[in-house]
């Protein structure tokens, strides 16, 4: 007998582990529908009940799926217990259990027998279900956990079986019904095997000749339910409109304010920005304006800081706006519970004061830091702790009030509001919201009840998500950015459909708006007021708050409540400790700058800062950390450089501490430091380790999606073709999508290029079309600025007196330990936060590298920090431009002004460094000709030599400015650097209050008007690009240091920076080739002298790093170099036996090999890759002999008898095999290394690339400037596929190679079938090819991608012989002599052919050429001629 049933219930459990004696986890059955069939599968009793509900509702959610209301279970329902009865009656008679999903409605079952009488009849029961994997593998449905197919829902597998669908799915009975055919048809078929049958083999066969129509009961009518509750609701609405009505009078004159709105900060959910929110509250008058984003308040301080400034510069007719800052939070039963997800109910908070933002930072925090499991979240325990001066609203239907009648009933949202007015009495608001959605009709009347019923105060909102209604379909456009989709998937539940609003009412509605709305419901938005006037106005703004640094005893003083008398004190101490080791004796004007300094330092309150740096400044010397000379503009303190902080002497170059900390102004000074980049985070450590981790913190940044990226993630959502979305985007310059569709041609054509403008153009013809591209670009350019994701500031580390989270709401980050400040570092500093930068130099691990190097090579102590600034081969390395990997002078511009300038002194460096850069860089020329003596050097006023000297009377620094503002007007040293300021970030209204000082001032000291006149205007011109001298001395000292080990020390330099650079294969190769050019061997790995990073040996040629070869760790190198130490490894025997083989395996072996690490042991690499008639690689034999000597050498025995007792010998025969072509073994170097390092394939073809090719690959990466361009390139197939089109027609898509870049070619039609027969992996060819103009889209008439026309393609190999047609040898007249005559006719005679010889003879000195022809010369041009040429010095080239 077979008890086949279903039902249908309040909802779903929220824990599924939980025991079924846990009441309130189990939701309730309110239908139970069954069948019980005989052993032949005939139905013989038949049964529905919908149930009585005895104290509790029926949700609306359920409802919605099964159609019982609760009004309907009332009229007709019966009492569970006579269900029960009746069901027990049936089960006794049956064998089986049987269901669909049997596991869910087993439960609800047994927790209502539970409920009654404390007995499950269903525990043990034997059970057959109809949904299982075995149904799965039939229905074969995509889309399962971990790539198996899902499991079928009871429509799905009826579909399957039976071709149809059933009608009335989820009433109960008509789904017992379809579960009984599904059951019959798959046993009778024996596609289902539960455990309950696996004793029972005669079910199958009494089923096997089963009539399916048998199965089906006839006659039975299932009840329509949904209909039967419409019908009820009509009647209840009908009796409501008779009645009185209980609303207050709309009242017009109220203040008003939306109290649940999103920003950007509610990332990929929100397209409104802060300002676009303010624009709309000051258009439609509102009082006040609230933000509530969802768990974080990263907008809460930009949001103050934008009302405030509105506020504070209000304009005739313009009101005061209050500001209101909320956050949406994620209230759980167990924020620290991460076994179950819980994403908790969405409720509403917002600060009544800044008390209250303090307790809503917490809560966010501690949301973000320790809730965090799948979503943010806090729980009631911890609201509790932090709870006062907060408002709460009840949220919209995720909130726990209206998210509780939809999903469990009227009864348990009744008892979780009992917990929020307990707990936050007057200040506890019930939410309502209309977005014209049907569950929120529902809800409202509830809601009013229970505000009748509990006093509390109803309050109106409207969720928005978007500031206007037309950004509605740009923030569907966001959705499904954020979760990955595209926009045509229907909006929905559950698998097939995705996440997106059910309408387009999620906007910033207007007051009126809202009137009409809630005009049934007055005192829902006149109790707005209330809320508006419990919130105060408060703003986050404050002075910086320095960590307590602890000073020694005997500097402690009394009654210093801050400590800061104590650390002055400890200050001047540490200061003239350091004066006197740097400078020996203190002469008046040092003691006079010194006190000055000290005594800002004091009166500005930072002795604190100072101390602070230099503690961990010096902590980071003590741990061997490189720190650089530094940065900025702290170069200009000599308390600075006597702390150690940094390196650069501020009286000799004559930098300014006013650039530094204004006395007149202040502010917090900003000292940012380097450290090289593999020991910064040793300083981070320490930092965290001495004022604790909850102290210290890096700092949010926000990603946005700019011009190019929302165009597309916008194309991807709306699906247009990747290559169309990759062309608009190829269009768009370097601004913004709102200006340049708002912008007017003239201006845009003023801003931009005309190559730009002429994109620019198609791109608006584009926007304003009508197409699928036209509406990615207008979507775009709304989405343009949105917040995609968080990351972490490179170098921006928070210290803070004391829990971070005190001052600041915290997050955490995936790539970072630390806490990380919700805030950005636009306003941590606003905020009252000490701000660090600790910047990773690479150039300082360069450094430092090469000064180990050469310890380790020569016993030498280099210390940079004390290198001479007059080394004679640094200067001379900078005069010749040779400065690839020169720290801020590599650039080729630069080069070439270095060539031109001649450097001679640091001075110069400091200047090319400033002047280098847009703006300034129109000075070098009239710099470099003042220098040189080409160009008088002249001064508006004589005063003006002593500042401008040394940049030949060329102002360069701000500096210079502020000196002789000074100098001229007398400006104080404070007004001076306010100058500097003004005019560096052209604060016109500044400058205005300025000027008229600088001219009373000029004249006051002599100087006339036109001079003064003439000296404004050339400040105000150049002071905008002026440099800050400090920073600039600070990088031009690093820049030197590199040089001076460059010039010196060139192999142990050049293997650092290659080592430094070895995770980028491109920088690698591109260092390579400037060691060749250098003279520098650069050898590949070898096991017994390289290193992980490269290394110079005893012949000054850089070895590889065994660290760059794929495959082989640190770990392996390590035990490599370890076992070395005493002698060299003699093979790959000796080599094995030696090493740890747990940390270098196979793959280490065979990739060291194919790199040539072991070509020492001069084997062939093939030899150790050739299999013997054993099955073995010699490779497996050299690591099995090792693994045994090694287990031999540690087992019991040699604890016995010593080493002496082994006897592991091993000895054998080479393997003779043919070597690899030159080719193969290239090819092979390349994979586990990335580069050629022995050779490269084309080296034998060097001369006829560089005479019969016309350029490289690097010029094909921008196609437009090649257009209608004939040219030909030379290079070798990395990488062939050969593939068909849709169409069914051939076509290539090859890598090609050349000796300094690669390029992707794609071949089609004709063009692939004419040169299919060369397109071969390691083919070396030359390429004939011509760039014409993209296809023209027909229906858009739009050019494409310009595109690539093979018309030649052939071997390189040979056509030295085959396209020669003439050598023209070059010769000097001045330096030939007879003996090299007579041997280049020699040369000439021993190759005769039909090639014309032509000589271009030249004389170097006088300058004249003179091109003739040999009459009685002419030769064969080939590889040998050529070749004999090179040897004897010619020159000469091919025509």
């Amino acid at each position: 007998m077979f008890l086949i049933f279903d039902t249908e219930t309040t909802g779903l459990p929220k824990k599924w582990s939980a025991p079924l004696t846990d009441f309130d986890n189990w939701p309730r059955a309110i239908q139970v529908a069954w069948q019980v069939h005989d052993q032949n599968g005939i139905c013989i009793s038949n049964q529905s009940f919908v149930i009585h509900p005895k104290g509790f509702t029926i949700p609306y959610d359920s409802e919605k799926i099964h159609g019982i209301s609760t009004q309907l279970a009332k009229k007709i329902g019966v009492e569970i217990d006579f269900v029960l009865e009746k069901f027990n009656e049936d089960l006794n008679k049956s064998n089986f259990i049987c269901g669909h999903n049997l596991n869910f409605d087993e439960k609800i079952l047994g927790s209502e027998y539970l409920r009654i009488n404390g007995q499950n009849p269903l525990q043990d029961f034997p059970k057959i279900d109809t949904c299982t994997e075995e149904t799965a593998q039939i229905c074969m449905l995509k889309g399962g956990r971990g790539r198996k197919y899902k499991l079928p829902t009871l429509l799905e597998l009826y579909n399957h079986l039976f071709n149809e669908n059933f009608e009335s799915a989820h009433n109960a009975s008509a789904d017992v019904e379809a579960t009984a055919l599904c059951l019959f048809n798959l046993l009778k078929n024996k596609k289902i095997h539960p455990q309950s049958l696996s004793e029972n083999k005669d079910v199958y066969e009494n089923l096997s000749n089963l009539d399916l129509k048998k199965v089906k009961v006839q006659g039975i009518d299932h009840l329509n339910l949904f209909e039967e509750s419409r019908l009820l609701k009509l009647k209840e609405v009908e009796h409501k409109i008779d009645m009185p009505s209980t609303s207050k009078e709309l009242k017009q004159d109220f203040e008003f304010a939306h109290l649940h709105a999103y920003t950007q900060f509610s990332i990929l959910q929100s397209t409104s920005k802060i300002s676009d929110l303010l624009n709309q509250c000051i258009e439609f008058a509102h009082d006040a304006i609230a933000i509530t984003d969802k768990s974080n308040l990263m907008g809460a301080f930009h949001f103050i800081k934008t009302l405030k400034n509105y506020n504070d510069n209000l304009q005739d007719g313009q009101k005061y706006i209050k500001p209101i800052v909320g956050c949406e939070l994620n209230v759980c039963e167990n924020h620290l519970d991460k076994s179950n997800k819980d994403n908790g109910y969405q409720m509403v908070f917002l600060a009544k004061n800044k008390n209250g933002f303090r307790n809503l930072s917490k809560l966010s925090s501690i949301a973000n830091i320790e809730g965090f499991y799948y979503v943010p979240r806090i729980d009631k325990e911890i609201l509790k702790k932090y709870s006062q001066d907060l408002i709460v609203l009840s949220g919209g239907l995720n909130g726990e009030i209206s998210s509780k009648i939809l999903n469990q009933g009227e009864e348990n949202a009744e008892d979780s509001l009992k917990w929020w007015i307990d707990n936050f009495k007057d200040d506890f608001y019930l939410e309502i919201q209309n977005h014209k959605q049907e569950n929120e009709d529902y809800i409202i009347p509830i809601l009013k009840d229970f505000s009748l019923k509990y006093g509390v105060k109803l309050v109106a909102t409207n969720n928005s998500f978007y500031t206007t209604k037309t950004e509605a379909n740009a923030h569907d456009i966001l959705l499904c950015v954020r979760d990955g989709e595209k926009q045509s998937v229907p909006i929905g539940r559950g698998r097939g459909f995705r996440y997106g609003l059910p309408n387009e009412e999620y906007y910033y509605k207007s007051k009126d708006e809202m009137l009409k709305i809630f005009n049934d419901i007055p005192e829902s938005l006149h109790n707005i007021s209330e809320i508006i006037n419990k919130v105060e106005s408060f703003d986050l703004a404050r002075e910086v708050l320095l960590p307590d640094f602890k000073v020694p005893k005997k500097f402690i003083q009394k009654d210093d409540f801050n400590n800061q008398k104590g650390q002055n004190l400890y200050l001047k101490h540490l200061t003239i400790e350091g004066v006197k080791n740097k400078y020996g004796k203190i002469t008046k004007d040092l003691e006079d700058r010194i006190e000055f300094e000290l005594d800002v330092i004091a009166k500005t309150g930072y002795p604190g800062y100072f101390l602070i740096v230099q503690d961990f400044i010096n902590a980071a010397r003590d741990m061997e950390v490189s720190v650089g000379p530094g940065r900025g503009s702290a170069a200009g303190s000599v308390v600075a450089y006597a702390l150690g902080i940094t390196s650069i002497d501020p009286i000799k170059y004559n930098l300014l501490f006013e650039r530094f900390l204004n006395p007149d102004r202040v502010s917090l000074p900003d000292i940012d430091i380097d450290f090289d980049d593999e020991g910064r985070n040793k300083v981070i450590e320490y930092v965290v380790d001495k004022y604790g981790s909850d102290q210290v913190a890096q700092i949010i940044t926000y990603g946005r999606m700019a011009a190019k990226s929302s165009i597309r993630d916008t194309g991807r959502v709306l699906d247009l073709s990747l290559s169309e979305v990759d062309r608009i985007s190829k269009l768009v310059p370097n601004m913004k999508l709102n200006d340049i569709f708002s912008k007017n041609d003239s201006d845009l054509k003023s801003e931009l290029r005309t190559d730009e403008f002429s994109r620019v153009n198609e791109l608006k013809k584009l926007y304003n079309s009508s197409d699928l591209s036209a509406q990615t670009l207008q979507q775009a350019s709304l989405l343009e600025g949105s917040l995609r994701n968080t990351g972490i500031h490179a170098c921006g580390v928070i210290i803070t007196p004391s829990n971070i989270s005190e001052f600041v709401p915290i997050t955490r980050a995936k790539d970072s330990d630390f806490y990380v400040t919700q805030f950005d570092n636009s306003v941590v500093e606003d905020a009252g936060l000490l701000k660090m930068d600790f910047l990773g130099l690479k150039t300082l691990t360069i450094i430092k590298d090469t000064v180990k190097l050469i310890k380790y090579k020569y016993d030498i102590d280099l210390d940079p920090e004390k290198f001479e600034l007059d080394d004679k081969k640094t200067y001379e390395l900078f005069q010749r431009g040779e400065t690839v990997g020169i720290f801020q002078y590599e650039s080729p511009g630069m080069q070439k002004y270095l060539k031109d300038l001649k450097p001679t002194d640091f001075n110069d460096l400091i200047a090319m460094n400033a002047l280098y850069r847009p703006g300034p860089l129109e000075y070098i020329p009239s710099y470099i000709s003042r220098k040189n003596g080409s160009e008088p050097i002249t001064y508006d006023i004589p005063e003006m030599e002593e500042f401008l000297k040394e940049t030949y009377g060329i102002t360069v620094y701000q500096e210079q400015v502020m000196s002789l503002s000074q100098k001229i007007s007398g400006f104080s040293k404070g007004e001076a650097d306010l100058l500097r300021k003004a005019m560096g970030k052209k604060i016109f209204s500044l400058i205005e209050k300025l000027k008229p000082k600088f001219m009373k001032g000029g004249q006051e000291n002599g100087y006339t008007i036109e001079v003064l006149e003439k000296i404004w205007k050339d400040w105000e011109a150049f002071a905008s690009y002026a440099f800050n001298k400090s920073h600039s001395t600070c990088y031009a000292l690093i820049g030197y240091q590199t040089a001076f080990l460059k010039a010196n020390y060139p192999s142990e330099y050049m293997a650092a920076v290659l080592s430094n650079n070895m995770n980028d294969i491109k920088q690698v190769s591109f260092f390579m080739e400037e060691c060749k050019r250098m003279g520098v061997t650069v050898l590949g790995p070898d096991i017994n002298e390289s290193y992980y990073k490269f290394n110079v040996n005893d012949d000054k040629a850089i070895r590889f790093g065994m660290g760059a070869v794929k495959g082989v760790g640190k770990g392996a190198v390590e035990t490599i170099v370890k076992n070395r130490k005493d002698s060299k490894y003699d093979d790959i025997f000796d080599f094995a036996k030696r090493i740890d083989l747990r940390l270098a395996n196979k793959k280490t072996f065979e990739n060291l090999i194919l790199a040539g690490g072991l070509d020492s042991f001069k084997l062939n690499r093939s030899q150790y890759f050739n299999i013997d008639t054993d099955g073995l690689s010699y490779i497996e034999k050299a690591i099995k002999f090792g693994s045994k000597y090694q287990e031999t050498v540690n087992s019991s025995q040699i604890n016995l008898f010593g080493e002496e007792g082994l006897n592991v010998s091993y000895n054998p025969s080479i393997p003779k095999c043919e070597e690899w072509i030159n080719l193969e073994r290239l090819k092979k170097e390349r994979e586990v290394v990335g580069i050629y390092i022995s050779a490269h394939p084309l080296d034998d073809y060097i001369r006829e690339l560089n005479n019969f090719t016309s350029t490289g690959l690097t010029t094909l990466n921008d196609l437009n400037k090649l257009i209608n361009r004939d040219f030909y390139v030379g290079g070798i197939i990395n990488e062939v596929e050969h593939l068909q089109s849709k169409t069914g027609n051939g076509f290539a898509v090859f890598s090609f190679e050349d000796f300094n870049d690669q390029y992707k070619f794609r071949i089609f039609g004709e063009e692939y079938l004419k040169f299919k027969h060369l397109l071969e992996e390691n083919k070396i060819l030359r390429l004939r090819l011509n760039v014409r103009e993209g296809w023209i889209n027909k229906e858009t008439g739009r050019v494409g991608d310009p595109r690539i026309q093979f018309l030649n393609i052939e071997l390189l190999e040979g056509i030295i012989n085959s396209n020669s047609k003439k050598i023209t040898l070059k010769v000097d007249s001045k330096s030939i002599k007879n003996e090299d005559i007579l041997k280049l006719k020699s040369t000439l005679s021993k190759y005769k052919g039909s090639c014309p010889v032509y000589f271009d003879i030249h004389d170097s000195k006088n300058e004249f050429k003179l091109n003739m022809i040999s009459e009685d010369t002419k030769v064969d041009i080939s590889k040998e001629l050529l070749l004999s040429l090179e040897e004897d010095e010619f020159l000469y080239k091919l025509n």
